[in-house]
């Protein structure tokens, strides 16, 4: 649709210029839309349009802009017509818009805009797109829905667009949180209350591990050598942390379908731990790595 009002203003502009309208339409561009008071629809911008032209004792740009829109007129198409800065700005007549617009949508439906040349040869591309990231064991909260919304704004607008689009969700899901989850949910963790409100109740255990750590070492160090255990592959311990993980997931799954949002596959941090053990015993290998102390007084 503005293509085609593009184009429109092309034709107007070719026929005082003396230029072929292929060669104005890149000129022309839309205004964007501001709070401001609207003074135009499109503006052409007569800088890109002189660069075309190879006389180089061409006047002030800005006399040239008003003396290109004195030539031209107002049609069925163009209502108004002002210069700007280094502009010639063109105003759409309102009833032809509106019945444009509204001719368009009732033809296109959701597709919408996607018809518009401005697409057409855009190459087919693998698009992903990581969006939402909440912590495993702790509530979906506002801080994730800005992600969450944008994310799948910018996967859907992709996949309308015709790409492959891949939807990840790369979730918080290791780290020594899960040493004291673990530990807390085997001195203070309910199986029932675990199925029947898997999040409250995990952020129930998670607060009063943290608070009986800070008190009696002996928590905080079963908190340490569960995260060892989990790092080591521990079958017991990678069991809890995976039904932590899976009962979080479904939470999150029954958020994602209120707000319409739908995800490929579910990552996380825990996708790097067998990796990652092989890096380090690469470098070990090496002679790559040094137990030593750092300093950070200086700093």
């Amino acid at each position: 649709m503005a293509c085609g009002f593009r184009r429109a203003i092309a034709c107007q502009l070719s026929r005082v210029l003396n230029l072929p309208p292929e060669n104005l339409i890149t000129s022309i561009s839309a205004v964007p839309i501001s709070q401001k008071e609207e003074v135009a629809d499109f503006q052409l911008s007569v800088d890109s349009l002189l660069e075309k032209d190879n006389d180089h004792s061409r006047p002030d740009i800005q006399v040239q802009a008003k003396r290109l829109a004195e030539k031209l007129r107002c049609d069925t198409v163009v209502s108004e017509i002002s210069t700007g800065q280094r502009t010639v700005n063109f105003k759409i007549n309102r009833e032809l818009l509106t019945k444009t617009v509204l001719q368009q949508v009732i033809e296109d439906g959701s597709k919408y805009g996607l018809k518009s040349e401005l697409f057409s040869g855009l190459p087919q591309k693998k698009i992903v797109v990581e969006f939402s990231s909440p912590n495993v064991a702790k509530k979906f909260h506002v801080g994730h829905l800005r992600s969450t919304i944008i994310g799948n704004f910018i996967a859907n607008l992709k996949e309308a667009l015709g790409h492959q689009v891949i939807r990840i969700n790369y979730l918080g899901d290791w780290g020594m949180q899960f040493g004291l989850l673990g530990t807390g949910f085997q001195l203070f963790g309910y199986e029932e209350k675990l199925q029947s409100n898997p999040l409250q109740h995990l952020f129930e255990v998670y607060v009063q591990v943290n608070k009986e750590a800070a008190d009696d070492k002996s928590v905080a160090k079963a908190a340490q050598e569960f995260f060892q255990r989990l790092e080591l592959g521990d079958v017991q311990a990678l069991s809890l942390w995976q039904k932590f993980r899976d009962l979080s997931i479904e939470e999150y799954i029954r958020v994602y379908k209120r707000l319409g949002v739908y995800f490929d596959e579910y990552s996380g941090e825990s996708f790097y731990r067998e990796k990652s053990q092989e890096v380090l015993k690469l470098l070990e290998s090496k002679g790559l790595l040094l137990k030593t102390i750092v300093t950070f007084s200086n700093f």
